[in-house]
């Protein structure tokens, strides 16, 4: 199964243009501090290559990259204006006088190209796969039409169009995102190619399936850390055959995989290193003793259904256990817990019974924690067309026997687990797809089991609510294990944001693909689990 989409960084990936801004950065940066040193008395402290690129500027929007170098420098500028002249003492003034600096070279001499990067794209292209670029840098488009490879990529994603559009830079995933969903297909089922610590930061924050680096300067090592699942450092390494290897892999068995991992067994893991060539993730290969254990916290963030009670015919059948809930409890005695849900958050907090805990409902639209809670402003907005969408569902699905309409506060789930008739789920289907269709702005639609959510269209999911929650926690990635737990689509979104830094674990009696590293077949076997963490 290969990935939908792909979609490479520029300079350093495809173009040898990250030299060129290397140098250009260091001119510009070298010339203002000697003016300093000159003019204020200040020591010069050079830029220095490749240390201050790799770790200030590579990969980050060019006026990003000025403040973030100056910030090293204890140097504090206005931001001023993006049509500043070249050179005046402001972030964009610097950044001005920088991309000055590169296009000049640029006009000297056409861009290098990586041979086999270019080869590698066509391999994938000729295998259906859609193709993309996207970049930081507003010189994108001219360094692609002068090495004439604009006409691979089917979408653009640069600084210029980020700026149009407001996107975010690196290391959050917006510029990547939008170049995925341009192509018809979601980060999850996607990958992305980047060379820089700011871009595989910002394939793990937005959710991709795969997230390669590229490791042009012996940084394999930082690459992985800091959130690429495989590292090369030549495209000749790796062919459309191990992407195709990635996206069937399987979550190993959590118990059989207690002490070690079998690597006897194919699918239990990922084991493409060849000849040293490849670099996997060190994540990949963990015990689930080492990924729980090694490090001093650990915390939990728990789906409830088909997590915490097993999949019902009805929602509100879906009871929390004594034994579940009085593990729970224990389990949220010695570790920091969190219930992120689907479900409206009031409506699985009541479930869940358990006091001080934290509760993300609506796919983490809607936070309540000790002391704090916080709702997404677009999400608010969105409240009174799903009142409407709601409406209308009744009116056109209530006659289908079996349907059921859960109402929510930011979104709607169409469940059609007790349907029987085939025509009557594509009625359902289609009418889904209409009002998708009709709502492409402010709605989208997740696909779960046995059941169609409309939610509202902007980024945030489970694994972004996991992040703010981490975040709100202050938590220290490198003294902290999390975990999160769950059983449907909607969770792949927070396996991708905790992997390579925590531990993903899918509740699923059949083998099947997922962004979790291991698996447990039922909610009792997560019972297990906790009573088996609680006695440690």
């Amino acid at each position: 199964m290969l990935p939908k989409a792909a979609i490479f960084d520029l300079d350093g990936v495809i173009t040898q243009t990250a030299l060129v801004h290397e140098e250009a950065w260091k001119e510009m940066f070298d010339e203002y501090l000697r003016l300093r040193e000159k003019r204020d008395n200040e020591p010069f402290k050079e830029f220095r290559k490749p240390k201050d690129y790799l770790e200030f500027v590579d990969g980050k929007p060019r006026y990003e990259g000025v403040k973030s170098f100056l910030e090293s420098r204890n140097i504090k500028l206005s931001f001023g204006d993006p049509t500043d002249k070249p050179g005046k003492e402001t972030i964009c003034g610097l950044g001005n006088k920088k991309n000055e600096r590169f296009l000049e070279v640029l006009q000297k001499e056409k861009p290098k190209v990586y041979e086999n990067a270019v080869d590698f794209i066509k391999a994938l292209k000729s295998k259906g796969v859609k193709i993309g670029v996207a970049s930081s840098s507003k010189s994108c488009k001219p360094i692609l039409e002068t090495a004439g490879l604009l006409d691979l990529f089917e979408t653009r994603v640069d600084g210029v169009i980020s700026a149009e559009l407001g996107l975010t830079g690196k290391p959050e995933g917006d510029i990547f995102t939008t170049a995925a969903r341009n192509l018809g297909a979601e980060p999850l089922e996607s990958m992305i190619i980047e060379d820089a610590v700011s871009g595989v930061q910002a394939g793990r924050n937005g959710s991709f399936g795969l997230v390669l680096g590229v490791a042009r300067r012996d940084n394999e090592e930082e690459l992985a850390r800091q959130g690429a699942d495989i590292v090369v450092s030549n495209f000749a390494n790796i062919n459309v055959e191990l992407i195709d290897d990635w996206f069937n892999r399987k979550a190993i068995p959590l118990f059989s995989a207690w002490e070690k991992i079998d690597k006897s067994y194919k699918d239990k893991v990922v084991d493409f290193e060849q000849d040293e060539k490849i670099l996997v993730n060190s994540y990949y290969k963990r015990s689930v003793k080492d990924a729980l254990f090694s490090k001093e916290k650990i915390i939990f963030f728990l789906d409830y259904d088909g997590t915490l009670t097993p999949i019902v015919e009805r929602p509100d059948m879906a009871k929390i256990s004594d034994s579940m809930q009085d593990t729970v409890k224990k389990l949220a005695q010695k570790f920091p817990v969190s219930i992120v849900s689907g479900r409206m958050r009031e409506d699985v907090q009541s479930l869940v019974g358990i006091k001080d805990l934290f509760y993300a409902g609506s796919h983490g639209f809607d936070i309540k924690g000790p002391n704090f809670e916080v709702i997404q402003p677009k999400a608010k907005e969105v409240i009174p067309l799903v009142t409407k969408i709601i409406t209308d569902l009744h009116s056109k699905l209530d006659k289908i026997e079996g349907v059921i309409i859960e109402e929510k506060k930011f979104s709607v789930a169409v469940h059609y687990r007790l349907v029987k008739e085939e025509d009557e789920i594509k009625k359902i289907k289609e009418l889904v797809d209409s009002i998708i269709s009709n709502n492409k702005e402010n709605l989208k639609l997740l696909s779960g089991k046995k059941v169609f959510e409309l939610l509202p269209n902007m980024e945030w999911d489970k694994g972004k609510a996991i992040r703010w929650i981490t975040e709100s926690m202050k938590v220290d990635w490198q003294t902290t294990s999390i975990v999160y737990i769950g059983d449907d689509t909607t969770d792949e979104y927070a396996f991708s944001a905790i992997r390579t830094r925590g531990t993903g674990i899918l509740v699923s009696e059949e083998d099947k693909h997922s962004l979790a590293h291991f698996k447990l077949d039922s909610p009792k076997q997560v019972r297990e689990l906790f009573e088996q963490i609680i006695k440690k």
